[in-house]
């Protein structure tokens, strides 16, 4: 697996916000933020939980992280997987942390059920990085994560112009328990009130789940068999049974047949592009996999040093904002369709 211009160099891996010298209080300057546990934290090893292995979109995360972890320089110990499960999250973070972890990263799917045990990794003093979900309660040393209201804006709009501002779309969501479901339905559903206040809009809640989403999907279109537009939330769960309904309805159509449904995603896998190079969805916003696991492993490095960061635009196009509980740095998330599924410089071109 190779990883693209965008994602390589030395330079990724200075800052364009300021790292202190130090972690101690006094070092930290205006603006920035004092993690917890990062006054304690001297190196050492860095544990990491992989959330599951049934989306092609995490398990392409999970084959980057090793190749990350080695360029930035991390003693990564051996993953745990806690599969989608909340309560084997908390006991791979229990072993990890008792086999001697002094960072720990993760990327906990029930973001509201995780607290507690982010409470007890900050009276231990190991700071914590997690990818792609923001735990809604509980220290958090810094959420790698992109804009995920971002996400539902840009497939609102996406299928908001396709349908002229009329008809009928179905929004397959994830869990409304992660805050990646909660943001990108949120988002999708506040841009279609306010912009397109006369598409009809149906939420489902798959839970993450393709079966579910096939399910839902196919009922809905049975009952409006007039549905012009389709956003799924992740295409690692929700393509193959989006694609595979449409199918059998006879949908798979071009744009300018009056049949086309409008199939917008979220993740960017290599199976999304081809199926937009097909003409079986028209776009999708790319998650930055390999983005997701350099700077997991970045913050992670930074973590058992004891750095500390400001707030403000990096020099990886990207913002770190304070949350309630911590730092976040919003990587890029760029719209993908028909017109640039070819470039290069995206990472689910650069998977072999």
């Amino acid at each position: 697996m190779k990883i693209g211009p965008a994602a390589t160099g030395a330079a990724l891996l200075t800052l364009a916000v300021t790292l202190s010298a130090c972690g101690s209080p006094e070092a930290t300057g205006t603006g920035a933020a004092q993690p917890a546990g990062a006054a304690g934290a001297k190196g050492g090893k860095v544990g990491i939980d992989f959330p599951r292995a049934d989306s092609d979109f995490w398990n392409s995360f999970n084959k980057y992280v090793p190749q990350m972890a080695t360029e930035v320089g991390v003693d990564l110990m051996p993953p745990t997987n806690s599969q989608n499960d909340v309560a084997k999250l908390v006991a791979n973070t229990q072993a990890l942390s008792g086999q001697g972890a002094k960072v720990i990263v993760m990327a906990p799917q029930d973001t509201g059920a995780i607290a507690s045990t982010l409470q007890t990794l900050e009276g231990k003093n190991i700071p914590v990085v997690t990818v792609d979900t923001r735990p809604d309660k509980g220290k958090v040393y810094m959420v790698v994560r992109a804009d995920n209201k971002a996400y539902g804006t840009k497939a609102c709009e996406f299928l908001g112009e396709k349908l002229g501002g009329k008809g009928k779309v179905v929004q397959l969501m994830g869990a409304l328990s992660s805050i990646n479901g909660r943001d990108r339905a949120e988002a999708f559903g506040a841009c279609m009130k306010e912009k397109f206040p006369q598409i009809t809009v149906f939420d489902e809640p798959t839970e993450w789940e393709g079966t579910k989403a096939a399910s839902m999907l196919q009922t809905r279109l049975e009952q409006h068999p007039d549905i012009k537009g389709v956003y799924m939330h992740a295409g690692g769960v929700h393509l193959a049974p989006t694609i595979q309904v449409l199918k059998a309805k006879n949908l798979i159509v071009p744009p300018e047949d009056p049949k086309h449904v409008f199939v917008i995603s979220n993740d960017g896998i290599p199976q999304e592009f081809e199926a937009i190079r097909k003409g079986e969805i028209d776009a999708t916003v790319s998650q930055p996999a390999d983005l997701y696991a350099r700077y997991a492993m970045f913050y992670a490095k930074a973590a058992a040093e004891g750095k500390t960061f400001q707030l403000g635009p990096t020099d990886h196009d990207s913002t770190i904002i304070q949350l309630p509980n911590g730092l976040e740095d919003q990587l890029p998330a760029p719209l993908v369709t028909k017109e640039n599924v070819d470039d290069k410089a995206l990472w689910g071109n650069q998977v072999k």
